[in-house]
């Protein structure tokens, strides 16, 4: 039987193939010689290397065949014949490293690359396991030896120099930057990278003249003279920064780093009617990129709430710039938002967000803030023509199908809502919200209940309650309809049981409760429950009033019904002809319109 490691080994890649043979990549170029420690191996007979041959590569078809308990042991075996054999070394650390044995792991791989010191995968494996136990000396030593054996791969001298960072050994880093600088040439990163440990070190002189050396390498790239003149201005020198941004501008007008930095030059000197002006010539300037805008119009807005936040000089400044041609929404959603942080009155803030809209009418954000407005207004028509596009720009989006179907559902367009539910319903997948498809459902069991499709209805209610088993408004509806019916109102009773449980006081859904007791003839039951239906609720409908009516018939108290039926009649439109002839009779008489 496998051991418990063995089966996750069946989720392993074969790594191996490249390996089979251990032969040293030869370096290309080796700046010194290197003295390596001589490893006693061992020399096989004819008969030795045969067997040895024969099992290494039965290791390496069962490791293709998925049996990786049988090549482990196979290629252990193969060290008992050959001892000195790296390949088979570095095949086992795989499975060691798979298995969590990294101590195993590592003597393995120290093994494989001290037989074959030149086999740069070997050397990077065990560059590799020093890392994952956090060995950073041992793991500097293992990629030295790889950049002496490489010395052009500059993967390698890049991981030298995240090792000399974590060690603070700067010397090194210098030396490791300047060898990685030998192969690459100069690169702003080198060069920042330089200028870094230059700053840590306290060696300004230095950090200085090797941003000087990037800028007279590159004489027509006049943003590294704009990094000059940041250097200069961050460590005091700011004469100095002015005349290298006045330099840059002088023969690039329109160089917008070297503009920012000029504007930040006038921050640090406190000379904010420039240090303004700048600015807003850097929002109105056509090459500014819309996100250098953005964050512009945010440092403006801080500013100007620090100054005691004039919110008239702020939206000139926004419609300003939103009379020119904008690339995308983004800064006309910044005043949307900037003025509803400001709470200004919402009519102002939906005038902001039609803008949007007028840039970007696809902004599904936008719409919806102005559809919870108009809803929040009981405008319906504008939910509609808010809403029909919304559903055109984003059939995907079911938030645009709820909206247009209660609107129209409000406007008592039926076939309308009805369509946009079921249009609703058919972008439903896994991820939708579960409380919104649920309404749908318990929406559209209304609406068909009200075209008489009672088996349609009820379906659409089950659909509901899968998505929502507690959902109460239909959890009620559906109870009720079915106690109209006297149709399975075992299964009624349960669900409306959930809803008194839910929401005791809701006079709507105890009424429910005590109309299906009635409807299974438990009057004395029914009774409880509709008393607390008419004590929780001082204006129940004229329906909760003449059920009490019944109730109280069928339980013989005459008196107490006629005057539920009474009031009932009085509180509706007097034309309720059953319940008239309820109280000429003097008895309960079932209301067959109903089902």
């Amino acid at each position: 039987m496998k051991n418990e490691w063995m089966s996750r080994l069946r989720l392993m890649l074969v790594l191996l193939l490249m390996v089979l043979v251990s032969v040293p990549a030869a370096a290309r170029k080796k700046p010194r010689p290197r003295k390596v420690q001589p490893v006693v191996t061992v020399s096989l007979n004819e008969n030795d290397a045969k067997r040895f041959n024969y099992f290494f590569l039965e290791a390496v078809r069962q490791q293709h065949l998925g049996n990786y308990a049988g090549a482990f042991d196979l290629f252990r075996h193969c060290l008992e014949i050959n001892p000195s054999s790296p390949e088979t070394y570095f095949s086992l650390s795989a499975y060691y490293s798979e298995m969590r044995n990294d101590s195993a792991m590592l003597a393995v791989m120290k093994k494989a690359a001290e037989l074959s010191p030149l086999n740069y995968t070997y050397l990077e494996r065990l560059g590799q396991a020093y890392l994952r136990i956090q060995d950073y000396a041992k793991a500097t030593e293992v990629y030295e030896q790889l950049a002496a054996n490489s010395p052009r791969r500059s993967d390698v001298l890049s991981m030298l120099v995240q090792l000399y960072q974590h060690d603070q050994n700067y010397g090194k880093l210098i030396e490791t930057l300047d060898r990685l600088e030998m192969i690459e040439g100069s690169s702003e990163d080198i060069t920042l990278s330089k200028m870094q440990v230059y700053a840590l070190q306290g060696e300004k002189k230095k950090e200085y003249n090797e941003l000087r050396s990037l800028a007279r390498q590159h004489p027509n790239d006049f943003n590294y003279r704009v990094m000059m003149g940041n250097w200069l201005l961050q460590n005091g020198k700011e004469k100095d920064a002015l005349a290298e941004y006045n330099a840059v501008l002088k023969k690039e007008p329109d160089n917008i780093m070297a503009q920012m930095s000029l504007l930040d030059y006038y921050k640090s000197q406190k000379q904010d009617s420039l240090a303004k002006a700048q600015m807003e010539n850097l929002l109105m300037a056509k090459n500014t990129e819309l996100e250098s805008k953005i964050l512009l119009m945010r440092q403006f807005i801080t500013d100007n709430e620090e100054s005691g936040g004039d919110s008239i000089e702020v939206l000139a400044l926004f419609d300003k710039i939103l009379q020119q041609p904008q690339p995308n929404s983004s800064m006309a959603e910044l005043r949307a938002a900037y003025m509803s942080l400001k709470k200004m009155p919402e009519d102002s803030i939906n005038a902001a967000l039609e803008k949007v809209l007028d840039i970007e009418p696809d902004n599904a954000g936008a719409r919806l803030q102005l559809l919870q407005s108009a809803w929040k207004k009981q405008n319906f028509d504008r939910v509609v023509s808010l809403s029909k596009p919304g559903v055109e720009y984003h059939p995907d989006n079911i938030w645009f199908y709820y909206f247009l179907g209660m609107a129209y559902s409000q406007k008592d367009e039926k076939d309308e809502a009805l369509n946009t539910f079921r249009k609703g319903v058919g972008q439903v997948n896994a991820e939708s919200n579960k409380d919104i498809v649920s309404d749908f459902y318990s929406i559209m069991g209304d609406l068909l209940h009200e075209k008489g499709l009672l088996n349609e209805a009820y379906a659409a209610y089950d659909s509901c309650l899968q998505w929502k088993p507690d959902n109460i408004g239909c959890l009620n509806n559906y109870a009720y309809f079915l106690s109209v019916e006297g149709k399975d109102l075992s299964k009624a009773e349960q669900m409306s049981y959930r809803t008194v449980k839910a929401e005791p006081n809701n006079s709507t859904f105890l009424d429910t409760y005590a109309w299906i007791l009635f409807r299974q003839e438990r009057f004395e039951e029914a009774r409880i429950y509709i008393d607390q239906a008419l004590a929780n609720d001082s204006t129940v409908s004229d329906v909760i009033i003449e059920h009490a009516g019944d109730i109280y018939m069928m339980i013989g108290e005459k008196e107490k019904a006629l005057d539920y039926w009474r009031k009932a009649l009085e509180k509706g439109d007097g034309e309720n002809a059953v319940l008239q002839e309820k109280i000429k009779f003097k008895k309960y008489i079932e209301d067959h319109t109903t089902q």
